[in-house]
């Protein structure tokens, strides 16, 4: 039988392209899912946007004189800064959904290892996000303004802006949040082969030095928050090397001798 190369090629492209095409097809519906997900989530919440910053700003209020209050300055950030605190809010609470329209879509072109390891560590990864959110709120924000009030000088009435205020609690949950993916990171890494976790453990001095330097550069110019992302880094980075012993195994030692 006569086999062209042209035809073979022109087969080969034709049974490409609607492979593409549903590809693409698939992307936009997952990416339209999780879209129209977001929004329910944040019309849900927007009627309750005034309650959830009562609720954001209690850490702050509970450590203000009896003379301190929010205030906005912009003449619309009354209204506008709630709305945006349930935006987030809902992108907060959407990420499992997110993340579960992303996984589907690159799952089927996943083998079977990849999968078995694939999903602990996105949901790890989720769990450790919410629980470094859960941290900053209760202990650190707590602390921070407790700290900052009692330096503040008595003639000084403290009323911060309410824009400001969310965007500085935004960044100190994202910073945490992020900083308390490192067991998830550290695991990647020693999947990729990047590094063992022998290797890991010899590092511990710099990635101590690393730490703090990371820890003083996103946290507010206090020690307070400093060390209370500092040290939880620390254990999470024990964490991590553990978790790569146990989900890695080692390479087995092959004998020198013929």
């Amino acid at each position: 039988m006569n086999h062209d190369p042209a035809h073979a090629q022109a087969d080969s492209d034709a049974g490409a392209e609607p492979r593409l095409i549903d590809h693409l097809i698939e992307l936009r519906a997952r990416l339209l899912r999780a879209v129209v997900g977001l929004l329910a989530v944040f019309l849900v919440l927007m009627p309750f946007s005034a309650d959830i910053y009562g609720l954001l700003a209690a850490p702050l209020l509970a450590n203000l004189p009896a003379s301190g209050q929010l205030v906005a300055n912009d003449p619309a950030g009354g209204f506008f800064v709630p709305i945006k605190l349930a935006f987030f809010a809902a992108l907060l609470i959407s990420v499992p959904w997110l993340l579960y329209q992303a996984w589907a879509f690159v799952a089927p072109g996943l083998y079977h290892r990849e999968k078995r390891l694939a999903v602990p560590l996105l949901v790890s990864a989720v769990a450790l996000f919410y629980i470094g959110c859960a941290f900053a709120f209760f202990l650190v924000l707590p602390s921070v303004f407790g700290f900052l009030a009692r330096f503040t000088p008595d003639v000084v009435a403290m009323m911060p802006d309410i824009g400001k205020y969310l965007d500085f609690v935004l960044v100190i949950f994202l910073a945490f949040g992020a900083s308390f993916e490192l067991p998830v990171a550290l695991v990647i890494l020693v999947l990729l082969g990047w590094v063992t976790p022998q290797q890991l453990r010899e590092s511990r001095g710099y990635a101590v030095v690393g730490v703090f330097v990371i820890a003083a550069i996103i946290t507010p110019p206090d020690v307070v928050s400093q060390l209370m992302l500092a040290i939880p880094m620390c254990l999470l980075y024990e964490v991590g090397i553990i978790a790569a012993r146990w989900l890695v195994p080692p390479k087995p030692e092959t004998d020198p001798t013929p």
